[in-house]
């Protein structure tokens, strides 16, 4: 599995391409910016582009998932159904951010913890529903790589004090789903360097064991 890192996106949100070097299949987490440069990866290395997975619903994590729908347009846009409503709030949300607003992307489908039929190739993405940051907010386990969104940061977590956040949700989810995986495992976030469970679980100053 490989793994391509976009972290120029809207407010600093980061697009992952990731891709199984056998199947060629792959998935975009977050659409945020890189549109064209994503795009052109994709078509170079023949690449067939099957989802694109939405970590939570805010505008920065949205921000281009229409426009890259509209250059791959048999790709599957999927989300959590419990950010529907933030999601519809998007051009609000632009508006509250002083950017420029986007429609309210298409939604080929939802998410949970249930869905366990997406593959790129012979492996599994795995959905972790983590309510705190957002209501519908989730994590997608791909192999040994977490894609957090904004639950989990490098030695942070997401904010809780926007529309659907909820600190002891969070907390919950974080160390009942995400601290009860492997130390192993490399957390890319939503924002910021990429970190892995261990060292969240140690140095993390809101639930680590050396705070």
């Amino acid at each position: 599995m490989q793994i391509k890192t976009y972290p120029n996106g809207i407010y600093g949100a980061t697009t992952y391409l990731v891709f199984d070097e056998t199947s060629r299949e792959a998935a975009i987490v977050d659409c945020t910016s890189s549109v064209d440069e994503i795009a052109k990866t994709i078509k170079n290395n023949n690449i067939n582009l099957k989802y694109i997975l939405i970590t939570h619903g805010h505008f920065d994590h949205v921000y281009c998932v229409q426009k890259m729908k509209e250059k791959f347009p048999n790709s599957l846009v999927l989300m959590h159904k419990d950010d529907s409503t933030l999601l519809n709030q998007v051009q609000t949300q632009c508006a509250m951010a002083g950017v420029e607003g986007i429609s309210v992307p298409c939604i080929d489908g939802l998410v949970d913890e249930k869905s366990h039929n997406l593959l790129l190739g012979k492996t599994e993405i795995k959905v972790i529903h983590t309510k705190g940051h957002s209501k519908g907010g989730v994590c997608y386990l791909i192999d040994n790589s977490l894609f957090s969104g904004d639950t989990l940061f490098l030695e942070s977590i997401g904010r809780c004090d926007l529309f659907g956040g909820d600190y002891k949700e969070i907390e919950k989810s974080i160390k009942e789903k995400l601290f009860t995986l492997d130390d192993s495992i490399v957390v890319y976030p939503g924002h910021g360097d990429k970190t892995t469970i261990g060292h969240e679980k140690k140095y993390n100053p809101y639930f680590g064991s050396n705070y």
